[in-house]
């Protein structure tokens, strides 16, 4: 089944990587570069589920989830955050701010996979 996810990251490698294992696996891809342009995005668009990095110029990661989660019409939309940032403490909050899951970079892409199958399934 085809979902509409958002790739919100601003470093351009990572995004290319993203988007090629998106389609892969048969999704439709939309791309943010920064933390607005995702919550406009995710608003707008209302995609299955946003990949969304935690460091990001504009909104960071942690407050787009968060807006994201108090608006009732992006609240079921499925967080996946991917982020350099893996201490214990960084995860608890990515969850604590509504995240479904969190990946730490870098990641396995056949992990990545598995995981955003599990998120959509």
């Amino acid at each position: 089944m085809t979902y509409k996810v958002l790739i919100a990251d601003d470093e351009p490698n990572i995004v290319v990587s993203l988007e090629y294992l998106m389609k892969r696996e048969g999704h439709a891809v939309l791309v943010a570069r920064d933390g607005d342009e995702a919550l406009a995005l995710a608003r707008r668009e209302r995609p299955a589920l946003v990949l969304l990095d935690v460091m990001m110029p504009g909104k960071s990661g942690f407050e787009v989830c968060q807006a994201l989660r108090a608006d009732e019409a992006t609240a079921g939309i499925k967080v996946l955050m991917l982020t350099a940032k893996g201490r214990d403490t960084d995860v608890a909050q990515g969850l604590g701010v509504g995240a479904d899951a969190y990946m730490s970079k870098p990641f396995a892409t056949r992990e990545l996979a598995a995981k955003v199958r599990e998120l959509l399934g």
